[in-house]
């Protein structure tokens, strides 16, 4: 698991008051351990793909919920189909 120093280590661009905000919105749900929160790797990439919506592709924090919404229904699908591909 990564702790908050390393994950601000190893996203750039990260400020606190944005991954505080992300995970009371529920963008981001870290687990917590010893009163601290804790990240997994799909974590680290989630938080990666916000910061990139959100600075290179201009999506505003109003439209965030719905455009991450959208891409975890499309990843899900992905999902899905590769496992139908895989009962065959």
């Amino acid at each position: 698991m990564i702790t908050l120093d390393i994950l601000y280590t190893r996203v750039a661009g990260l400020q606190p008051e944005d991954l505080r905000r992300w995970i009371a919105e529920g963008y981001v749900r870290p687990e917590a351990e010893a009163d601290a929160p804790v990240f997994a790797e799909i974590d680290v990439e989630r938080v990666r793909l916000i910061l990139e919506l959100r600075d290179r592709l201009a999506v505003d924090e109003e439209a965030l919920p719905v455009v991450l919404s959208l891409l975890d229904q499309v990843y899900a699908l992905r999902r899905r189909l590769r496992e139908l591909g895989t009962e065959s």
